[in-house]
């Protein structure tokens, strides 16, 4: 500050931008000052200055000249400061006024006012413009200037205020100080606001101006202590009243009603302190009907997991797998993005309680994201062994099916070879015979015993088939197990009645001698070549079951071994029909009656001829079969292919995708607006990809449905492949949301770009096996690596666990960066606090330690005055009035243990 003659000079922007006297010239060049100014200035600024010299008990009639000497206006300062200026000269000289004067001056500079052209001499000598300029200063430095609305200082918060009280109000729209003032409206608006019981606004109009002026002063003066600074008449009579006068006067008002001031302030705090308490009960009863939605559908599908009940048929266990399939693509994906979105409130409920001061959210018990979690994993179980029960059932039924019609093959060849035979065993016709045909009887019976003995295999062949069908469990194993008595039953029969026959025979055979031995020998080969053949026909149309090309090509391998003996077949059979042919020609040659019929054999050549012409026929068949067999198998192998090639390449990206999410959720990516951009693109290339899937899941379906049982091509499993895309799709949603939580911390607490780095840096640096969490340990060694001092003493160790209490509420055994985070920066931002609170309700209150209904209604929002009329306690102190209710009690709830 520089002294020229005691004029100081250095500039004053003020309110305006320029000092006082370069606002009144630039205006009087433009042609915009009003000679009604003066006056208005002056009497406004007379009266201002009396407001507060009556405290001294004192005043001033002519402003130009009751400030000439400087006593007066040293006297003001202190009066309006609270502070001493320093000892007046008590001189009537012209010097020694000049020197109270400067005093002033000096006081208001060192205040931080800058002056302009305005200079001791000009006031002693009763300059008026010069003394208005230097009042105008001091009313801008002491009542104007330390005006605060929302950051805005001086005029623009002094406006603003006025816009803000009066809003409301029919016919008032406040834009500035001059034009807006002049029909008094905004006075009585202004008066009405804070005090309703002195002014009846409805009943002002905008077409009496004067009369709500005087209303307005009238009223102020007489029940608010502020005196008339404007005349009326002035104001009306003046085309644009004068700014400086207009604001002297309201911020008289302004100040008079400063502790409703203060009073909005407060209701605002608590306003905001219960919204946030509001929303975070809306997200902590969303959770729990999530929660319980959640739990109760895994509640009520665990039982159909864990059923191992069939109707014992294919066609049944191939329904229970539709059905399964359908549970995979249609009821489980919705409960997927269920328990991911449950993950994401839960964590955002978290990070919203750390970040208002509140306590940690602790769920309903059973409701814990661990529950959920663990219910979850019980879930996947019971998914991966109904669906292996479920395929190893397909493969046992499969077999059921094979053997039950490879024992009713088996069983009707036998029947019908034993047709007949008892009666035939019983028969007396040897009776009759002569010697002839008893000793071909007896090498008949032989024949028949040795055909006997050869059809025990297929007998024991039968028991093993129901044997097994009854281990495995057939659904029809009672008719099963009837038959299969029956054939045994008749078994022991023919070998009975066998024993029985022989030994009538052998009793005849004393007496019959001659036996044809072309007949015997024909019926000693073709019996075996009978039997030969009925077991070569049941071979080639018997049923098979294989999995692999291997097992299909062992198959064909043996039959072309088979067809490898069909020469010597022939052979032998052309060697058979060769005796018949010798039979002939002898009884023909001798004319031997009934020569020709074989006593030995009911086999004929032109049976066997018949059957060996089946087995030509059935061999091309064979090798039909065994060709679609081959063909379905490499069909099969086709499918393995087709699946293993897009396993192979469906599950290396879903690893990498894991990769690339874990890797941005280390924060090791560029910003978190970044990191979030980069997340949002995985999530939409992994939506994206979900066709991969599908087309996966259609191919594993013809896998299965073509019963194919396992795969060498791949080490990818189909619920590998589900699991691990589930895994991706909620490890995305998880990261996305603590990226969020991670700048929804970061703007709240106002930490810088590099901060943020560093305790990204930091925690990664101890996080050694990329979880993305820190263990107790690890948190402590982070710590100390940011500057933070824990002691090895006792001390340091209860400062440890303190911290530990605060980062792991629900002691999990570790920290995840969203904590650690809002840890490192929670201490040293200024948050809402339970003091803060009670200190904004004992404002509403009037300093009562309770506050009533009327009282929050009255200054509260509805919806907000009503929360806190339904919550606060009652007030049990001495002298409350009934209905009195516990502010402090309230307030302390907010921010502890609770169940508001």
């Amino acid at each position: 500050m520089m002294m020229d003659n005691g004029v100081i000079t250095n500039n004053y922007d003020g309110v305006y931008g320029d000092g006082y006297m370069e606002q009144e010239e630039e205006w009087e060049r433009e042609g915009l000052l009003d000679p009604a100014w003066e006056k208005q200035q002056k009497k406004t600024f007379t009266a201002w200055c009396n407001s507060h010299l009556r405290k001294a008990g004192t005043g001033i009639e002519n402003i130009e000249e009751d400030f000439r000497n400087g006593l007066k206006l040293m006297l003001l300062l202190e009066v309006i400061s609270g502070e001493t200026l320093p000892k007046p000269d008590r001189g009537k000289m012209r010097f020694h006024k000049i020197a109270n004067v400067n005093k002033a001056l000096d006081f208001i500079a060192s205040k931080g006012v800058k002056l302009v052209s305005i200079g001791a001499e000009e006031i002693v000598d009763g300059n008026l413009k010069m003394t208005l300029g230097m009042i105008w200063t001091i009313i801008l430095r002491f009542a104007i200037q330390d005006i605060s609305v929302e950051e805005m200082t001086a005029k623009e918060g002094l406006l603003l205020w006025c816009q803000r009280k009066t809003a409301p109000y029919k016919n008032v729209n406040v834009q500035n100080f001059h034009l807006s003032f002049k029909d008094g409206l905004a006075f009585c608006a202004l008066i009405h606001r804070h005090r309703p019981d002195l002014i009846d606004y409805s009943k002002l109009s905008k077409d009496n101006p004067l009369e709500n002026l005087n209303t307005a002063f009238d009223v102020a003066e007489k029940y608010l202590d502020i005196p008339r600074m404007l005349d009326p008449d002035d104001l009306q009579n003046t085309a644009m009243p004068d700014e400086r006068a207009v604001m002297t006067y309201v911020s008289s008002y302004y100040h008079c009603f400063s502790g409703a001031q203060k009073a909005e302030t407060a209701a605002n705090r608590i306003c905001k302190v219960l919204k946030v308490n509001q929303e975070n009960e809306r997200l902590m009863e969303e959770y729990e009907r999530l929660a319980s939605d959640l739990l109760e559908w895994i509640r009520r599908t665990m039982p159909w997991l864990n059923s191992r009940q069939t109707d014992n048929s294919l066609a049944g266990c191939q329904k229970k797998l539709e059905d399964y399939r359908t549970y995979r693509r249609k009821h489980k994906p919705p409960r997927v993005e269920q328990k991911a979105k449950l993950e994401t409130n839960f964590n955002t409920l978290q990070t919203k309680l750390r970040l208002s001061n509140r306590p940690a959210y602790m769920p309903t018990e059973g409701k814990m994201v661990s529950d959920i979690a663990q219910a979850w994993k019980g879930l996947e179980i019971a998914e991966k062994a109904f669906e292996e029960w479920l395929l190893s059932e397909m493969m046992r039924l499969e077999r059921l099916e094979y053997l039950a019609q490879k024992f009713k093959h088996k069983a009707d060849i036998h029947e019908d070879w034993t047709r007949g035979k008892e009666e035939m065993l019983q028969s007396q016709d040897f009776r009759q015979c002569k010697l002839y045909d008893i000793k071909a009887l007896k090498k008949k019976h032989e024949a028949f015993e040795s055909d006997l003995a050869a059809h025990q295999d297929r007998v024991e062949q039968i028991a093993a088939i129901a044997q097994e069908l009854n281990t495995l469990e057939y659904h029809e194993v009672g008719a099963v197990n009837a038959r299969c008595q029956r054939i045994c039953s008749q078994w022991d029969r023919l070998g009975a009645l066998t024993q029985r026959r022989r030994l009538a025979l052998d009793d005849a055979e004393r007496v019959l001698e001659q036996i044809d031995l072309l007949h015997l020998e024909f019926a000693k080969r073709a019996a075996p070549f009978n039997n030969w053949l009925d077991g070569t026909r049941e071979d080639l149309v018997d049923m098979f079951i294989v999995h692999t090309i291997e097992e299909i090509s062992g198959l064909m391998d043996a039959h072309a071994r088979f067809k490898a003996t069909l020469g010597e077949a022939d052979k032998e059979y052309q060697a058979i029909v060769n005796l018949v042919h010798q039979v002939e020609s002898i009884v023909k040659q001798h004319q031997i009656p009934g020569g020709l019929e074989n006593p030995y054999t009911t086999l004929t050549a032109h049976e066997l001829n018949r059957k060996w012409s089946d087995v030509r026929q059935l061999v091309p068949q064979r090798d039909g079969t065994l060709a679609a067999e081959l063909r379905k198998q490499q069909n099969n192998e086709t499918l393995r292919r087709q699946f293993a090639e897009k396993a192979n390449a469906v599950g290396p990206w879903i690893e990498r995708q894991m990769d690339a999410v874990t890797a941005i959720g280390m924060g090791l990516q560029g910003s978190l607006e970044d990191q979030l951009r980069r997340l949002k693109e995985y999530e939409a290339g992994v939506y994206a990809y979900k066709p991969h899937i599908e087309e996966l899941e259609r191919i594993h379906q013809a896998v299965q449905e073509g019963m194919i049982f396992e795969n060498r091509y791949s080490q990818y499993t189909m619920e590998t492949l589900r699991v691990g895309w589930e895994q991706l799709l909620t490890s995305i949603n998880r990261t996305i949301n603590e990226v969020e939580n991670q700048i929804l911390t970061r703007d709240s607490k106002g930490i810088t770009h590099e901060q943020l780095n560093e305790f990204r840096a930091s925690f990664n640096h101890f996080d050694k096996n990329r979880t993305g969490r820190l263990a107790p340990e690890e948190l402590k060694s982070c710590l100390v690596s940011l500057g933070y001092s824990i002691g090895k003493d006792r001390q340091g160790e209860l400062d440890f666990q303190r911290i530990l209490a605060v980062v792991d509420p629900n002691n999990t055994g570790y920290v995840s960066f969203d904590a650690f985070l809002d840890f490192m920066t929670r201490e040293s931002t200024d948050t809402d606090t339970a003091e803060q609170v009670i200190d904004s309700f004992r404002i509403l209150a009037g300093d009562k330690p309770y506050i009533t209904a009327e009282e929050l209604r009255r200054e509260l929002p509805p919806d907000q005055a009503e929360y806190c009329v339904a919550r606060m306690p009652p007030y049990r102190g001495v002298g409350a009035p009934p209905g009195a209710l516990d502010y402090m009690a309230f307030s302390t709830a907010l921010y502890g243990e609770t169940d508001l």
